[in-house]
Parts: C-alpha cells; sequence; structure tokens
C-alpha cells in the first residue's frame, strides 16, 4: 500500500481511538505498542487520539469522540473481552477479535482444553490447586514441565520445574499472578511464532534465547535474543505449520489477526502453546517483524489492521 492509499484510507475510517495504558501486567508494554501504533497513525494523516484506559475505562469510552478504536491493550482488562464488550455496546468497531474468543484466548487452560477437542497438537497439562497431587503430576509431566499463569501475557509468572518441589513453589508463584495456574509439559526443541492476519499467515519466526525459555526479559529487554526470517524450516515445514496456526485460529473464532506461539520437539512435530489476539506492537514486537518480512510497513499494516476491522463492521 503507498504512502497516498493509506492516507486515503486513514481519512474513510474518520477518527480513530488508539486503547493503551489499562490496568494489566503488561501496562507498560501497552503504553509502548499505543504510542507505536498512534505515531504511525498520524504519520499517515489519520484524526487519531490516544486513551490510556486505566482509570474510568468506561466513562473515558463513552465520553470520547472517536468512529474506530485501534486496540494496543494487552493482558487483562484489554485482551481478554472485557473492552471488547464495552465496545460492542457503544456500537464502535475495533481492531481483532470479538468478546468469545478473545476470552478465550486470553485463557490459556480452556484454549487448550478447545484445541484438544478439536484434535489440535498441544502438549499435555494438569490445571493446579493446592490440594494438588505434586509427586503423580510431576511423574506425569516426565519431570520436566512448565508453570504458567492461566491468564497473563508476555511469559509473566511463569517457571521451569523440575520436581515436585519445584512445581509446589512455582504453583504459589504463579498464584501472585493469577488463581488459574496450569502446569504443561515441557517441549524440547525449536520455537516459533506465527502471525496470521484476516485469515492469512505471515512468514514464520524462529526465536532464539539464551533464556531458558522466551520469557519478558527476552521479549523486551535483551539484546541477544535471535529472530530468524527466514525461519529454518523447509517449505513444506513451514506451510504446513502456517495451516496449523490458522486452524488454531479458526478454532477459537480468533477475527482481525493475532499470533499463535509454537513448539517444534525433537522428532519434528509441532505442539501448539497459545493464542494471542492482541499482539505487542513495539519495536522488539514479532507481528510487525513477520509484516516486515511480508513487504508490510508498519504504517501499512496498522492501517490494513483497521481496513479489516472496519469491514467487518459495514464501514
Amino acid at each position: 500500500m503507498a504512502r497516498g492509499d493509506e492516507e486515503m484510507t486513514v481519512a474513510s475510517l474518520g477518527k480513530i481511538a488508539v486503547l493503551m495504558g489499562g490496568t494489566s501486567a503488561e501496562r507498560e508494554v501497552s503504553l509502548r505498542s499505543g504510542a507505536a501504533v498512534f505515531n504511525a497513525l498520524k504519520d499517515a494523516g489519520a484524526d487519531v487520539i490516544s486513551i490510556d484506559i486505566r482509570d474510568h475505562a468506561i466513562s473515558q469510552l463513552t465520553d470520547a469522540e472517536f468512529d474506530i478504536a485501534f486496540i494496543a491493550l494487552h493482558g487483562r482488562g484489554g485482551e481478554d473481552g472485557t473492552i471488547q464488550g464495552v465496545l460492542e455496546w457503544l456500537n464502535k468497531p475495533y481492531t481483532g477479535s470479538g468478546v468469545m474468543a478473545s476470552a478465550l484466548a486470553m485463557d490459556k487452560w480452556r484454549t487448550k482444553l478447545i484445541w484438544q477437542a478439536a484434535g489440535l497438537p498441544t502438549p499435555p497439562a494438569f490445571l493446579l490447586d493446592q490440594s494438588s497431587d505434586w509427586k503423580a503430576i510431576d511423574i506425569a509431566l516426565g519431570s520436566n514441565a512448565i508453570v504458567k499463569p492461566a491468564r497473563e501475557g508476555s511469559s509473566i509468572g511463569m517457571r521451569r520445574v523440575h520436581n515436585p518441589d519445584e512445581l509446589s513453589a512455582s504453583y504459589e508463584f504463579a498464584c501472585q499472578y493469577d488463581g488459574l495456574v496450569l502446569a504443561e509439559r515441557w517441549v524440547q526443541g525449536r520455537e516459533f511464532t506465527v502471525a496470521v492476519i484476516d485469515g492469512e499467515a505471515l512468514p514464520v519466526i524462529q526465536l532464539k534465547t539464551s533464556h531458558e525459555f522466551y520469557d519478558y526479559d527476552a521479549k523486551y529487554q535483551s539484546n541477544d535474543t535471535q529472530y530468524l526470517l527466514p525461519c529454518g524450516l523447509d517449505a513444506d515445514e513451514e506451510a504446513a505449520l502456517q495451516a496449523l496456526a490458522v486452524k488454531a485460529f479458526n478454532v477459537l473464532g480468533v477475527q482481525g489477526w493475532g499470533r499463535i506461539d509454537v513448539m517444534q520437539d525433537e522428532a519434528g512435530d509441532f505442539w501448539l502453546l497459545e493464542a494471542n489476539t492482541s499482539p505487542g506492537m513495539t519495536d522488539h514486537s514479532l507481528v510487525p517483524m513477520a509484516a516486515k518480512a511480508a513487504g508490510m510497513t508498519f504504517q501499512a499494516l496498522v492501517v490494513r489492521l483497521l481496513e479489516e476491522a472496519a469491514g467487518r463492521y459495514g464501514q
């Protein structure tokens, strides 16, 4: 999309509100994403405002004058269907998935249950609580697992575990972030991520980090994390992974855009980890990186996501 085309598109969208910040543990990342989106739209000639929904979110959205929202929120309160529900009541178009898919994808446990029911590959896992049999779960997961808060993003609260004591301690640690915690079998191998825009998978990215896994520091602060594009898969493998990601999205009812995180084990099999319905849009973020590999500038990406959202709402 040429600059002139982008200017014509943003003009036709009316006034755009970029929603950012919020109250989740990913607030700082969201502020960076929102600023990047806001600046791109400003450069494209858009009539754009930014709204930090940390305080009085509903009254802010009710009082603000805008025609369409770009959701640059991450985590609970912005990615989990709640803000989507408010925008539905206000009859305002917005980027990304609706209430149901946003809520499902934010919950790693229920996402996993749906993928399993659909016959899609995802590592076995157990939901944890105070009465869990730590030894039995440790044995079932091969004494090699990862403990995750079910409804947090950016790898917040996650720890790798190798024995019952670590499992129990990591459950207590994860509970600081969420009352719903799961332990998932560790998959040894290569990690990939697949961005999907309007039902089309973008070039796959392989993630390589010196950390034990792709944690918060590796995502947003480390300078030695490697993003491999091309991803290192042969053409048939990459196409198969892209098809799996699109299927995983469709099963959850995801719309607009998002990202699927996947592991490939040492036997070459792919395992779905989680879905992200409002991924990061910072200078370290993966969807803009994949879009660039597909020949799309950051500005063109932002405009396309808004254009897709407007199209769904008949604008």
